[in-house]
C-alpha cells in the first residue's frame, strides 16, 4: 500500500458512505439512534475534503490523519471507534518492518495484515466487544482472518483485500440472527434479533472499498 492508494481508499470509503447513508440510517433506526448513516457520511465527507490540503509522505500518515478527523467530527461511539481503528492502522503500517512482498516505502501485504490487526485491537480495547456481540467486530474480525490467510498464502494486496471484503460481508449478514450484547442495541435484548448491525455494515463497506481500490490500482499498473 502506497500513499496514493491510501488516499484513494479513503476517498472510496467516503463515496460508499454517501451512497449507503440512507441504508445505514434505516438499519440503525431499528436498533439504535438512527444516526449511524449521517455520522459516517459526515465523518468521511470531512476527511475527503480535508486530506487534499495535507502534505503526507506515507500511507500510514494518511490513515492516522483520517482517524484523527473522524474522532473530531463524528458523534456518538462511531467517531472514537472508527477513528481509533484508523489511527492504530496507520501507525502500525508506517512502523512495520520490511516484508518479503514490499519495501518499507510501500508496505507489503503481510504488513497491511499486521496494520489491520492493530486497528482491530484498537477497537477491541475501546469498545470491549468480541465476536458474537453484534458489533462492527463481527465484520472486522473475519475480514482480518481472511486477509491474513491470503497474505500467508502469498497473495497480493488486491486478492487479500477481496477475500477480506467477502468475509466482512458474510460476518455482516451473520449479525442479523445475533442478540446484541454491546451498545444501545443491547438494551433491546431479544428484540435486537432479526436486524443487521449497522456498524458491521459500515465496516463491510470499508473493506469493500479497500478491495475495489486495490483492484483498480493493480489494473492500472
Amino acid at each position: 500500500m502506497d500513499t496514493a492508494l491510501a488516499r484513494a481508499w479513503v476517498q472510496a470509503i467516503a463515496a460508499a458512505m454517501d451512497t449507503h447513508q440512507d441504508r445505514l440510517t434505516r438499519l440503525d433506526s431499528a436498533i439504535g439512534d438512527a444516526d449511524h448513516g449521517a455520522n459516517m457520511h459526515r465523518g468521511f465527507a470531512a476527511v475527503a475534503a480535508a486530506l487534499p490540503q495535507y502534505e503526507v509522505a506515507t500511507p500510514g500518515a494518511v490513515l492516522v490523519r483520517t482517524g484523527s478527523l473522524l474522532i473530531s467530527v463524528v458523534g456518538g461511539a462511531s467517531g472514537p471507534l472508527y477513528g481509533s481503528a484508523f489511527r492504530a492502522l496507520g501507525t502500525a503500517l508506517d512502523a512495520g518492518d520490511d516484508t518479503a512482498d514490499g519495501p518499507a516505502s510501500t508496505g507489503g501485504t503481510a504488513r497491511v495484515a499486521g496494520a489491520l490487526a492493530a486497528g482491530l485491537a484498537g477497537v477491541r480495547r475501546l469498545g470491549a466487544a468480541t465476536e458474537g456481540d453484534k458489533t462492527m467486530i463481527d465484520a472486522y474480525a473475519p475480514a482480518l482472518v481472511a486477509f491474513r490467510v491470503s497474505a500467508e498464502a502469498g497473495a497480493g494486496l488486491a486478492q487479500a483485500a477481496a477475500a477480506a471484503a467477502d468475509a466482512a460481508e458474510q460476518g455482516m449478514r451473520a449479525t442479523t440472527s445475533m442478540q446484541a450484547r454491546k451498545g444501545r442495541a443491547s438494551y433491546l435484548g431479544a428484540r435486537s434479533i432479526g436486524h443487521q448491525d449497522p456498524g458491521a455494515t459500515s465496516t463491510a463497506l470499508i473493506f469493500r472499498a479497500l478491495a475495489d481500490t486495490a483492484a483498480a490500482a493493480k489494473d492500472a499498473r
